[in-house]
């Protein structure tokens, strides 16, 4: 039966125990380094091409920064584009939490928010519960701390 859970594991990764072989929480950490290392590389090019390149282009005639950017970009967004899929998997994002991740490819600046965001969801500390109410001890017990603190026991 370890075949199926194995099975089930890639189909639904909620249902992976952790340290499965195919626990999609091993490799969070490496995964979160391969995603903010391309969404810096794509979030500089696409402001590159945008506000240097498309300016020049079409303000100068000079289409040459265009022209060597925009191919590279588009080539670096297809490995961004996988580096956010793997990072969603792991970290069991929503569709719209990827889709986020997907999108900020596409407008300027946005890449650089979106890192962020995700960085410090996926590395802050879990938030802190308030304790719980304690119930007050049973009236005996606390004659007997009492009487444990004065040395006084009853017995002479």
């Amino acid at each position: 039966m370890p075949g199926a859970r194995r099975i089930v594991g890639r189909v639904a990764p909620g249902y992976a125990r952790p340290g499965d072989v195919d626990d999609p929480q091993r490799g969070l950490a490496s995964s979160l380094l391969r995603y903010r290392v391309m969404a810096t590389v794509v979030g500089v090019g696409l402001a590159t091409l945008v506000f240097v390149g498309v300016p020049l282009q079409y303000g100068a005639g000079i289409p040459q920064v265009d022209q060597i950017v925009g191919p590279i970009h588009g080539f670096l967004y297809m490995i961004y584009l996988l580096a956010a899929v793997d990072l969603a998997r792991r970290a069991r994002f929503t569709l719209l939490q990827m889709a986020a991740m997907i999108g900020a490819g596409f407008i300027p600046l946005l890449a650089f928010v979106i890192e962020r965001r995700v960085t410090r969801r996926l590395t802050s500390p879990p938030p802190v519960t308030a304790p719980s109410p304690t119930l007050p001890p049973p009236a005996g017990a606390q004659s007997q701390a009492a009487a444990d603190q004065t040395g006084t026991h009853g017995d002479v």
